[in-house]
């Protein structure tokens, strides 16, 4: 390509990258895929490297960085950048509008509203549309040069729009949007890095590297709030228009910005936005009323070093140093151990937070928390307080690392943790206090022993009453004690004391899942009571993995890997060393073998077969068979019950192994798999000549 052609290429590139840059970053209505601007952005570059002496400082390609500068070149603001004085509280707001009032001698003073950004002020000086220089804040009369920085912030324009007065300055605030911010730390974590703070230390600390291809990998944005020196005057006579005009001139501006009358309208546009204030894509303290008439800004005039048409309104602190008191231990209501940081009680985000989770002891490490250490505490909204960092410049030399617990602080019992999983659980599910309730719900449920008339609320009111402390206690449970509950008349009593009785009947499969052995879940406890045929079988089997489990790292040795394999527990199909441990460690724990003992002396029974008892013959043998959807004749459960019979293995879910899939109404996604994979799909139709042919079925 020649080089006039070259030119005019560039020049077209340039203006439709600027075109495209406008509607992503200013008008929020991107008009192609990112792409395809991609291939325009690498066009101009690569014609720009054919072409050196086409490459022009207000190119888009100027944004990727620069070498680094040596120290920073002081700017003097032509026009001082003032700060803001604070409200926080809507007195102090009514207050600022009374002055105003006063001063101007009206009622009902307009003012334009807008979101407080957390983020670093910014004064960019454009010279005949191009951006010349942009600078810091700093102490208002002098700030520091930034532009190698600036320059690589695709939201700012290096060039303005037609129509821009000869000199202008812009004013506004760079931040880092949330999405960013989570996304460099999410990457830092998984490579072990340092994180972000929050995004403003982000975005300020981006903004003032040296080494500008530093600050391009930050995803930094702008928008602006205000002018400083404008040539021939303004370019609007309100500050919302201002805003305006600069959205025109392709200047990024908050779309929150709005106009209120009075203190009434300003309070409650700072309720509107503190209500959607978490769900914003960018952080913000607080909202800033300004006086909107800009001859009336004039008249008001400056009190120091802050103007007396504007105020910002402040959120309360999302942030708060305090210190760790002590990590105590929290045991959830399904045995998982979280560690939660005693704090000295400190003020933030609304609330007074004097406890906080640290979530598990991974995290615990990540932090490097310790008692005794001063810590950053962090609460956005109605978000539940976050330790966000130690502050390590003030840990004391007594400072107490936390030590990894092995037994529970509720009920004693041994702590377990499967490898590759952050959480630590409580092996006492049966008899850990802080289970109870979790334990005897799930023993009552419908799949379990299915004592149906015990729901939730009655089972809160049985343990909070102290009629009941593990499951057994069911069973001693006198039409007395149940009578004395609230809503709970003499014939309810009965007819739940009834249905105690009647699930005293029940199999050893569900007997087995009722008592909620961690990984036996209702196909595992089906294959142990098919496989051993009784209970005593089943703890003979597991007494036997003594001598394996006495070390918690399971199996180590290629001689105890063998010799485990050959136990007769691993010969259970689906059975491996994680559900044997588990099996090993509630039988191992005298506590669970009474409550066992106490179920089974109250008349809890299941009718026991000979070892070994398999459907080994059926017609469906070696057959695995996945139910999904409603079926009208039966319920699934039954028509597992009538396969299984048959021989056939009931799978949860689909693969190539299976055999066929039963689809009844509604099947959802595994049915399209099944067809996806091509498994052949009965429907229910079939599914009944299917059972009918081998005398099963309703």
């Amino acid at each position: 390509m020649e080089q006039g052609k070259a030119l005019e290429r560039a020049g077209t590139l340039r203006a439709q990258i600027r075109a495209h840059d406008h509607r992503y970053h200013v008008l929020d209505a991107p008009s192609i895929p990112d792409a395809q601007y991609d291939l325009l952005f690498h066009e101009l570059k690569a014609l720009e490297a054919k072409f050196p002496e086409l490459v022009r400082s207000d190119s888009p390609t100027m944004r990727v960085g620069a070498m680094p500068i040596g120290d920073f070149s002081p700017v003097v603001h032509a026009v001082r950048m003032l700060s803001l004085a604070n409200a926080f509280s809507a007195a102090e707001v009514e207050e600022f509008e009374a002055r105003v009032d006063e001063m101007l001698g009206r009622e009902d003073v307009e003012f334009s509203v807008e979101p407080k950004l957390d983020g670093l002020a910014i004064s960019l000086l454009y010279e005949n549309g191009a951006l010349l220089r942009a600078a810091t804040r700093g102490d208002g009369e002098t700030g520091e040069d930034v532009t190698h920085n600036i320059r690589t912030i695709r939201a700012i324009p290096l060039r303005l729009a037609a129509g821009a007065p000869p000199l202008l300055e812009v004013r506004g605030e760079v931040y880092m949007p949330k999405k960013g911010f989570e996304e460099h730390n999410r990457r830092a974590r998984e490579r072990g890095e340092r994180e972000w703070v929050n995004p403003r230390n982000a975005a300020a600390g981006g903004v003032r590297q040296k080494d500008a291809r530093i600050a391009a990998e930050r995803p930094l944005a702008f928008f602006a709030y205000g002018l400083g020196q404008v040539s021939g005057g303004r370019i609007a006579e309100r500050h919302t228009d201002t805003l305006t005009r600069l959205r025109e001139l392709g200047v990024p501006v908050s779309p929150e910005v709005d106009r209120a009358v009075g203190a009434q309208g300003c309070l409650a546009y700072f309720e509107r936005i503190g209500r959607r204030r978490d769900s914003l894509p960018y952080q913000i303290d607080g909202v800033v009323y300004k006086v909107d008439l800009l001859d009336w800004q004039a008249e008001l005039g400056f009190v120091s070093r802050s103007p007396r048409w504007a105020i910002a309104h402040k959120f309360p602190a999302e942030e708060a140093l305090t210190r760790l008191l002590a990590i105590d231990l929290q045991v959830g209501r399904t045995g998982a151990i979280t560690p939660v940081a005693r704090l000295e009680p400190v003020f933030v985000g609304g609330v007074t937070v004097a406890n906080v989770t640290l979530h598990n002891f991974d995290e615990v490490a990540r932090k490097d928390v310790r008692v005794g250490d001063t810590v950053i505490m962090r609460r956005a909204g109605d978000v539940i307080p976050e330790l966000v960092r130690v502050v390590l410049e003030q840990r004391p030399d007594n400072a107490m690392p936390a030590s990894i617990p092995t037994q529970c602080p509720d009920c004693g019992s041994p702590l377990a943790r499967i490898e590759g999983e952050a959480v630590i659980r409580c092996t006492g599910g049966l008899v850990c206090g802080a289970q109870r309730k979790e334990a005897i719900r799930h023993f009552t449920s419908r799949r379990a022993m299915n004592i149906e008339g015990l729901g939730d609320k009655l089972v809160e009111q049985l343990v909070d009453a102290g009629c009941i402390h593990d499951i057994a206690d069911l069973y001693a449970i006198d039409l007395r004690m149940l009578a004395s509950l609230d809503r709970m008349g003499e014939k309810s009593a009965a007819n739940r004391l009834a249905e105690l009785e009647a699930s005293k009947s029940t199999t050893l499969e569900r007997f087995l899942f009722a008592l909620g052995i961690r990984d036996v879940g209702e196909s595992t406890a089906k294959a142990l009571a098919r496989h051993f045929g009784s209970l005593d079988r089943i703890l003979e089997a597991s007494e036997r993995l003594a001598s394996y489990f006495v070390d918690p790292a399971l199996i180590r040795s290629p001689e105890q890997k063998k010799a485990f394999a050959g136990e007769p527990l691993m010969a259970v199909p689906d059975i491996g060393p994680v559900v044997a441990q588990r099996l090993w460690s509630f039988f191992a724990d005298t506590r669970n073998r009474e409550i066992v003992s106490r179920l089974r002396a109250a008349g809890v029974a299941w009718p026991e077969s000979e070892v070994g008892r398999h459907v080994a013959d059926g017609p469906l043998t070696g057959q695995t068979v996945v139910l999904t959807g409603s079926l009208s004749a039966m319920t699934r459960d039954a028509a597992g019950d009538h396969l299984e019979a048959l021989g056939a293995k009931v799978s949860g879910s689909v693969s190539k192994k299976t055999s066929f899939v039963v689809a009844g109404t509604d099947a959802g996604s595994k049915l399209t798999k099944a067809l996806e994979i091509g498994v052949p799909v009965l429907d229910e139709a079939a599914l009944l000549g299917l059972l009918a042919a081998h005398g099963r079925g309703p």
